[in-house]
């Protein structure tokens, strides 16, 4: 069925598209049309985090910014999915036009900036679903906060979605918030990590909950930053890492009329250098944080490559845009089928 609405959402801005596809989805959910959309995958039960995950398939982060839509997106056949990123406060993003397909490519380049409704808008979304799966929730800071305040930011989204999250990721990786990488660096990363993770261990005794808290990376760091960032998140006992965010690199698309376009590059191009990193952080942290494997996935074969590279759990986005609903079922029954070989 996604082969025959493709063509139409194409023919749309890519940000139109997106926000009728989430209407699509959520009325095929609460009409019992979902099954028209996508067929759901066996089961592959994956234990995370101390979670039993349905399967290890997921949703990553930019889909569902404020959590409007969590069961409809669980009912496709997710594991899980991660809703996000939200900030303490609303805010527009960064002027349109904002989103730019490359379907030659199998790409998107964003800017986005954090558009959300704000972090106090997604705890009552988040609060009042079903949740029959796992939700993680991803947590920015204000563009308009300085970096030397910015984990006020962090601080005040974790304090909120704590507890309602089946996990937090702590994004310091999106390239469409000025500065907002310059967190990756040792020194701002190792005070940031160190305050998140004392705000963790009182809202764990307050809540009597465990919510673990994941970092998300970006694939553009060098090896010699990788190596310090890995040392120090396994010096903070950080509990996962997601691998990765999108890219600043252009080397794919060199020569296309959208080169030229700011933004992150996610999709296709972003598979080779986002698996690299997965593959690096594997070997510098041995089993001791899972890992989540995200970037170019647009196929099962793709998802195996990722639990090859060191990948706990697998994440898409892009893929969807490209291959539909299908990719879900596609990607879930070839890492079932790996599992089942490697017995």
């Amino acid at each position: 069925m996604y082969g025959l609405a493709r063509p139409l959402l194409f023919a749309l801005d890519p940000e139109t598209a997106h926000g009728l596809s989430l209407q699509v989805i959520e009325a095929s959910y609460r009409s019992g049309a979902l099954h028209l959309l996508s067929r759901k995958p066996p089961r592959l039960p994956t234990r995370v985090f101390w979670r039993l995950f349905e399967n290890p398939f997921g949703l990553a982060a930019g889909m569902d910014k404020n959590g409007a839509h969590i069961d409809a997106l669980l009912a496709l056949g997710f594991g899980f999915i991660e809703v996000g990123t939200t900030t303490p406060r609303p805010q527009p993003g960064n002027p349109k036009p904002r989103m730019f397909r490359l379907p030659d490519q199998q790409a998107v380049i964003n800017r986005l900036g954090f558009n959300n409704e704000g972090v106090d808008a997604l705890v009552k979304n988040v609060a009042r679903a079903r949740r029959k799966g796992i939700v993680g929730i991803n947590i920015g800071k204000n563009a308009d906060t300085p970096n030397e305040n910015a984990a006020d930011d962090y601080l005040f989204c974790l304090e909120r979605v704590y507890p309602v999250a089946d996990y937090v990721t702590v994004n310091i990786s999106s390239p469409n918030t000025s500065g907002l990488r310059d967190l990756q660096a040792a020194e701002p990363l190792r005070a940031l990590i160190g305050r998140l993770r004392e705000a963790q261990e009182k809202l764990r005794a307050q809540h009597r909950k465990d919510t673990p808290l994941l970092v998300k990376i970006a694939p553009d760091l060098e090896d010699a930053q990788l190596d310090a960032m890995a040392r120090i998140l396994l010096d903070a006992g950080i509990e996962g890492i997601i691998a990765t965010n999108t890219t600043i690199a252009r080397t794919a698309i060199a020569g296309h009329k959208l080169e030229g376009e700011a933004g992150g590059l996610s999709g296709k191009p972003l598979y080779q250098r986002s698996t690299q990193v997965l593959s690096r952080l594997r070997a510098r942290v041995g089993e001791k944080i899972p890992l989540v494997g995200v970037g170019g996935i647009m196929s099962g074969g793709d998802a195996v490559a990722k639990v090859a590279a060191g990948a706990t759990l697998v994440q898409c986005y892009t893929g969807l845009v490209y291959r539909g609903p299908n990719l879900i079922n596609e990607c879930v029954r070839a890492l079932r089928h790996r599992r089942e070989g490697a017995v």
